[in-house]
């Protein structure tokens, strides 16, 4: 039996990742990588890359609106990768210091949840 944080049957050495990262909101994203340390974004990323293609053909194969909960949990974890990936490849930090205020932000959630 499937848990609530399994994900689809390629990506189960990805599901280590899936209760901290397949998070369902924008504002739930955000929050957690500025809470993250940056050791535990880089693990997350470091798993997360070499996949990406192969995460985006599987959910290609179904309509946003049709995403099997499984599914559902690997596209979330795909927007975390989107929502880190800042973090890795430009800051070298969880948060952009010196930026804009993080938390003047009004995050305005829609879409998929």
């Amino acid at each position: 039996m499937a848990s609530e944080h399994s994900l689809p049957d390629q990506f189960q050495e990805l599901n280590s990742f899936s209760e901290r990262w397949a998070l369902a909101t924008e504002r739930d994203r955000n929050d957690r990588r500025r809470s993250s340390t940056m050791e535990e974004i880089q693990k997350f990323y470091d798993a997360i890359l070499p996949r990406m293609d192969e995460i985006i053909n599987y959910l290609n194969q179904y309509p946003l609106e049709g995403l099997p909960a499984d599914a559902k949990r690997l596209f979330y974890l795909a927007l975390s990768f989107m929502e880190i990936s800042p973090s890795v490849e430009l800051f070298r930090e969880p948060d952009e210091t010196g930026a804009f205020e993080a938390t003047r932000f009004q995050i305005i959630e829609s879409g998929l949840a």
